[in-house]
């Protein structure tokens, strides 16, 4: 949708467009989702919230409808949305998309998932055990102290860092 065309909607009666773009929502996804269903008679959040959601949803030139439904799959998984989820693989079933395509979708969404689990986690458990933490945060902290004369990479000389 372009800029211009955002325009004339929102200058256009809320009585008249809440109904063209719930069309336009049902036309797209073969069905209006809850959350839109239930902001319908919200216009001052319904219309824009719309407007960004086409936004984000449909305009992409790089991304086919697939793969963002694809991805809707993987989020609504991570996220562990369970309206969402069911919505976006009867979406993904209208379009075609393969029984395995979703499958994966959902597996990557749940191995982000559970690495931002251990991510959060794992930081947590090392901040109340200072000075045990192994690994990476140990190699950045030499990195970012090192003291060879002759390093390409910071340029830094013995003599700054004493």
């Amino acid at each position: 949708m372009e800029l211009e065309d955002i325009v004339e909607i929102l200058k256009k009666d809320p009585e008249k467009v809440i109904p063209e773009l719930l069309e336009d929502i049902r036309n797209q996804y073969g069905e209006i989702p809850y959350i839109m269903n239930f902001m319908k008679d919200l216009p001052e959040i319904f219309i824009p919230k719309t407007l960004y959601e086409n936004s984000i949803m449909r305009e992409f030139k790089n991304l086919d409808p697939e793969t963002i439904e694809l991805i809707s799959i993987g989020v609504a998984s991570a996220l562990r949305c369970e309206h969402c989820l069911k919505m976006h693989i009867r979406v993904a079933k209208r379009k075609g998309i393969k029984k395995e395509s979703i499958f994966s979708a959902i597996m990557i969404g749940a191995s982000i998932s559970n690495a931002a689990v251990l991510a959060e986690s794992t930081r947590a458990l090392a901040s109340e055990f200072p000075g045990d933490e192994k690994g990476e945060e140990e190699e950045m902290e030499k990195e970012k102290h090192c003291r060879d004369p002759n390093c390409e990479i910071c340029d830094i000389s013995r003599a700054t860092l004493d």
